[in-house]
This record gives C-alpha cells, structure tokens and sequence, in this order.
C-alpha cells in the first residue's frame, strides 16, 4: 500500500475515553501497514443514528473519489441487522444497516453487498464490537484490493430513514430542528432553496418563544449574545445565536418546531 491506497474515514459515537477507536484503527493497520486514516467524528450522541447519518452526508462527499468510510453507529450490533459494503458515486460505505446510510445514498444510485465473507473479518468476532471486527478489516480489505463482490451477496435494498420534507406554501414554510451541531446551532430541515425566492419579502420566523425576523448573512449581522437565522453550510436554515449556544439560551430542542412566515 503506497500513497495511492484510498483514504479511510472513520465515523463512531465512540468517544475518546475508551479504547474503541484505537482498536479500530489497529486492527485496519495490522491488514495494512501504510493506509491512511482520517477521522471524520468520534463525538456523534451515542446510538443516535441520524446524527450519524447527518454527519455522513455532510463530510463524506468532500473526500476523493475511492475514499472509504466507515460509519459504526450501532445500538443493534450483534443483532438481526446486516452488515454492508455500499458504492455510490465512487465512494465506499461501510457499517451496519440500520439506516446509518439513508442520507448518502438518498437521490443517488448506490449498489450494497451484505458483508457475510469471513475471510474479511477478525478470526473472532465479538457479538458488542463489530467495529472492530467486522467493519476496520473490511475496510482494511477493500482499500488492499479485494474486490466487493467479494465480500459477500448483493442487496435488493437496505434500510432507510428519512426527515419528513418540510411542508410549504406560498406564505411560508413549517419545519423542524433536525440536527443540534458542537456550537449549540440548530440546524432546521428547511433548505436554501425554499427561503432564496423570498429573500426580498418580509419573513419572520417562529422558533420555541424565540421570534427573528429576516434572514442574515453571517453571525456576526447580529450583536454578541443575539439570536440569527441564516443559511449554514449545510444548506440548511440554521438558528444560532452570535458567540453563544441557541441550543441552551433559547431553550429549543431536537425535533422542535420551526415557521417561517412570509410577507411581500
């Protein structure tokens, strides 16, 4: 394995006070020497599957093309769920199927192979760490030149979650907080698109007792301390407040509801 071996991401609810990481990258460098490693995020709230998806869908594409990620965010493991190696777009997926996928491969054509070969695993496989014993050495495998088929059958389909679409009309948009990032930002499931044509309009948004009014550019269009709604990097409406925690000095939650109100 040289400079061109593809690289390895890795995406857990781990944390670093254990010891779960570093088993997972000894055990993909013991198949691999030289493969490269990069760590997307460790710190997703345990067993909180969507956040793991979110996470993913933000990160994964920016890689080169043959990169490979694996995602292990996995309150079933050891269960009825399948392992699975996932190719969409030129980049590999690997983790569990529990729906830690559905927003890399939502709107894009993807192929899945259960992972069942286990020349690919560790020789023992413990039933709570498939982390390190599944998922590192099929990663480790793929980046050393195994193909994919390899690793065992094609799927039909794999298991898939989805955020409800906001619902919209021309006086405005009812949404919700789908993700809560490092920042205490919240991140609603209101994309660029649905605000952009209403930028010159008066809009007023609704969030917990918290009412803004028009969308801005960046924090610090607001003063210290002050609540904001603008377009993150996402994509995505996001309500923060400058150099503080919306999460906490608005009091607003996960799954909470957001409007956004429209006036020309």
């Amino acid at each position: 394995m040289g400079d061109d071996s593809p690289l390895i991401t890795l995406t857990t609810d781990f944390g670093y006070q254990d010891y779960y990481v570093s088993a997972m990258k000894a055990q993909i460098l013991s198949v691999g020497r030289n493969l490269h490693l990069i760590d997307i995020s460790h710190a997703i709230p345990p067993q909180d599957i969507m956040a793991g998806a979110w996470v993913i869908r933000n990160a994964a594409y920016l890689f080169p093309k043959g990169s490979i990620h694996v995602c292990v965010i996995d309150p079933g493991v050891g269960g009825c769920r399948k392992p699975v190696l996932i190719e969409s777009e030129g980049h590999f997926f690997i983790g569990p199927d529990n729906g830690l996928f559905s927003l890399v491969t939502s709107n894009r054509e993807f192929t899945a192979w259960q992972i069942t070969n286990r020349r690919f695993m560790n020789a023992a496989v413990s039933n709570t760490f498939h982390g390190r014993d599944v998922f590192a050495p099929a990663a480790a495998h793929l980046a050393s030149g195994a193909a994919p088929a390899e690793f065992g059958p094609e799927l039909d389909e794999i298991v898939t979650y989805r955020w409800a679409d906001p619902i919209h009309d021309s006086e405005g948009i009812q949404g919700w907080i789908l993700h809560i990032d490092h920042y205490g930002n919240l991140i609603t499931n209101i994309p660029a698109e649905l605000i952009e044509p209403h930028r010159d309009e008066s809009v007023k948004i609704y969030a917990g007792t918290t009412i803004l009014r028009g969308i801005n550019s960046t924090y610090t269009d607001v003063e210290t301390g002050e609540p904001v709604a603008l377009i993150g990097s996402s994509g995505m409406l996001e309500i923060s407040v400058n150099q503080g925690r919306a999460e906490e000095l608005l009091n607003i939650r996960k799954g909470a509801a957001v409007s956004v109100l429209f006036r020309k």
